[in-house]
């Protein structure tokens, strides 16, 4: 078993072990499952204030039918600016998150749970070697956290702990939950950073906790807080505020104020509308920047507007962006550095708060990455950022003043360089209406002379989200996997995609089902048209809002898809509005009304409405814990197709799992289900179910005592 020591040890990033084949099967040119299940990427990244040091968050899949069934483990590593060998410095079983560096760049903080912690905390590892500390801890665990500027205090977020008297309750089995009604506020308390120990004289010595702390100490603040930051004299705090901690408030609700570190006095409030992103003060103070919704039905937070932080009026600093800005930092204190998302790339750029004056220093295209995430050195001069192509999953890259690109950092994956990849490329094409469209496509990876391939849709969920021309391939939409069996793939962004601005991501508002969803017909009919994909061989696939779009073109639209394979999808517009954990969301950024105001139109828009004329072969999945979309959703529609009984249909159940899957043994099913259904029914045209019985084609031994 991987060792659980937090501690720093001099290990390279070699230490990957190849994807295995199946027993007397000669390496695939392509993709396989068991490459697919053993992809790594980089999460997060987080550069040093003194632009010495990158430090990011490896994302680490378990091998399923080997390793104990879970989600993916997440370790910190680190890496020179400069490039250089790097390290694993909190490495094997442990999930870390939120590494940040220390205002003196001597430390790395994290959060994590390790040995025998019940609750996530606090944790402190030195750069030049020792071992990890824990910082702070407490009693319902720390769900984010920012060290002050000066390194003495750590203002962190948790849950506010339930009385003794309910404690004892519950010991005694009154678990009753009484539904969104006992919830407890998540509240900002404050705590003292303990000073740094000395390094151990033995390395292998195991983890210690700090000198006890004082307590920690809540602000009182009215409402529960999603995110915060310090100003930069270290005397306020910026906090997203919204007035209960449940998800489709954190989504919907959350306002920005400024506060007193002293005592929680409210010194600013701020009025940004609807969707809230990230924030940040300007380095002097003065002012603050945040990424907020354009409106309150704006289906995405995506401009980047600024204000006085005493308040005021909050001013698009990029009003003409036809995209989004994912991620913001100050340079120094008038120009903001961002990355904005526009159409399938992004940019790199910077805009002066005072005179609008705006530059950009990269963009994505060709080999160039598509930039996610930026941390800044506190120079300005230096950034760290999340890059991915199509040939890559997410790296790290860095970028500083005078140079012409980024540049890669990390190869968490070497072995996909022996690996060939399908060709990629931006698809573009009009809508019955007249509305020009784009999406990526994957063409077969070995294309058959003189036949059209069979065509895979896959499409993304929210639908305020898109596909970027990068890298593509998971286990619940894996396009590399279907192109090295022959399939052209296409990600398709609709119209109400973000990428495009906010008057594009509202087009399908008020019309779910409705023109959103004919972009998906026009796609294939434009494939069709230009030889690239064979009519009588398509297959649609997605999950959340993809899998609403799923169940529609497998029932409203039945005559252009052979099978579909639909993953904690929309089946019926009423129950779902009725059922979800995002009411308020559901109804200000998708639907515009409630179900109840719309009766027939809500039926209408619904898959379950047209199961009778459905002949697509319709694979439907669903984690049974999803508080999201509900698992009545899934269940409905498998049993009015299978009670019709004119097209073959599977209902898979996945105990443990919510909305998507995140255990390793979970996603290696669902990819291996998909690509079964999508070969039996699309590629072949076979009649029938297929066996619901994987374990003759797994590439493991089940039979194996070890």
């Amino acid at each position: 078993m991987p060792s659980l020591r937090m501690y720093l040890v001099p290990i390279v990033l070699l230490g990957f072990v190849a994807p295995p084949v199946a027993a007397g099967e000669a390496p695939s040119a392509g993709f396989d499952f068991a490459r697919l299940a053993a992809l790594r990427q980089v999460q997060e990244v987080a550069l040093s204030p003194d632009g010495s040091w990158v430090a990011y968050v490896l994302s680490v899949p378990r091998r399923p039918g080997r390793d104990k069934d879970g989600p993916v483990w997440n370790e910190l590593h680190l890496v020179p600016y400069e490039g250089g060998t790097s390290r694993a410095y909190v490495h094997g079983e442990v999930d870390v998150s939120k590494a940040r560096f220390t205002p003196d760049s001597r430390h790395v903080t994290y959060l994590a749970k390790r040995g025998d912690d019940d609750k996530v905390a606090l944790w402190a590892i030195p750069v030049a070697g020792g071992e990890s500390r824990k910082l702070v801890a407490h009693e319902e665990g720390i769900t984010d956290y920012r060290v002050s500027p000066d390194g003495t205090r750590v203002a962190f977020l948790a849950v506010e702990a339930a009385s003794k008297p309910a404690k004892k309750l519950k010991d005694q089995g009154y678990q009753q939950d009484v539904f969104e009604e006992n919830w407890r506020p998540r509240k900002l308390w404050l705590a003292p950073v303990p000073p740094p120990e000395p390094a151990p004289a033995d390395p292998s010595a195991p983890a210690a906790d700090g000198p006890d702390p004082a307590a920690p100490r809540a602000l009182e603040l009215e409402g529960s807080v999603f995110d915060l930051e310090w100003s930069p004299e270290g005397g306020r705090l910026a906090l997203a505020i919204a007035p209960r901690p449940f998800v489709d408030d954190g989504y919907m609700l959350k306002r920005v104020q400024v506060v007193s570190a002293a005592d929680g006095a409210r010194l600013a409030s701020f009025a940004n509308p609807g969707k809230l992103g990230a924030f940040a003060f300007s380095p002097d103070g003065a002012r603050l920047a945040m990424i907020t919704a354009d409106d309150p039905n704006d289906p995405s937070e995506g401009r980047l507007k600024v204000a006085p932080t005493s308040g005021g009026d909050l001013e698009d600093l990029l009003p003409g962006l036809l995209g989004q800005v994912a991620h913001i930092a100050w340079q120094d204190a008038r120009t903001v550095m961002f990355v904005a998302e526009v159409g399938v790339e992004a940019t790199l750029g910077d805009v002066d708060v005072v005179t609008r004056r705006q530059q950009v220093h990269a963009r994505s295209g060709a080999d160039a990455p598509v930039l996610g995430g930026l941390s800044l050195s506190s120079s300005g001069t230096r950034s760290a950022l999340v890059g991915h192509t199509a040939s890559h999953p997410p790296e790290a890259f860095t970028m500083g003043h005078g140079d012409a690109a980024p540049r890669r950092l990390t190869v968490s994956n070497p072995w996909l360089h022996g690996v060939a990849l399908a060709r990629q490329e931006v698809l573009r094409w009009r809508a019955r209406d007249g509305v020009e469209l784009e999406g990526v496509l994957l063409h077969p990876l070995t294309p058959s002379a003189g036949t059209p391939p069979p065509l895979l849709l896959m499409v993304h969920g929210g639908p305020e989200s898109h596909d970027a021309n990068g890298w593509l391939t998971r286990f619940s939409r894996p396009g590399q996997l279907a192109a090295a069996r022959g399939y052209a793939v296409l990600y398709a962004n609709y119209r109400g995609s973000t990428g495009r601005g906010v008057e594009f991501s509202k087009l399908g508002q008020g019309d779910a089902a409705g023109r959103e969803f004919d972009d998906l017909v026009d796609a294939v009919r434009h494939l069709v048209a230009a030889g690239l994909a064979d009519r009588d061989r398509v297959g649609i696939t997605g999950g959340s809002y993809g899998g609403y779009a799923t169940a529609w073109c497998s029932t409203r639209y039945t005559e252009h898809f052979r099978a579909g394979v639909m993953s904690v999808g929309v089946s019926n517009n009423i129950s779902k509005g009725l059922t979800t954990e995002i009411p308020i969301e559901d109804v200000m950024v998708h639907m515009r009304s409630d179900p109840w105001t719309r009766w027939q139109h809500s039926l209408e828009r619904s898959p379950v409405y047209w199961a009778e004329q459905s002949r697509t072969a319709l694979l439907i999945a669903a984690g049974q814990d999803d508080t999201r979309v509900h698992p009545a959703e899934s269940l409905q529609l498998y049993r009015v197709l299978k009670l019709i009984g004119k097209t073959p249909v599977r209902y898979v159940r996945y105990p443990g799992e919510g909305h998507g899957n995140r255990k390793a043994a979970a996603r290696d099913d669902f990819a291996r289900r998909l690509m079964q259904w999508m070969d039996h029914f699309v590629r072949d045209k076979g009649q029938g179910l297929p066996p619901w019985d994987l374990a003759s084609e797994l590439d493991f031994d089940l039979d194996d005592e070890e």
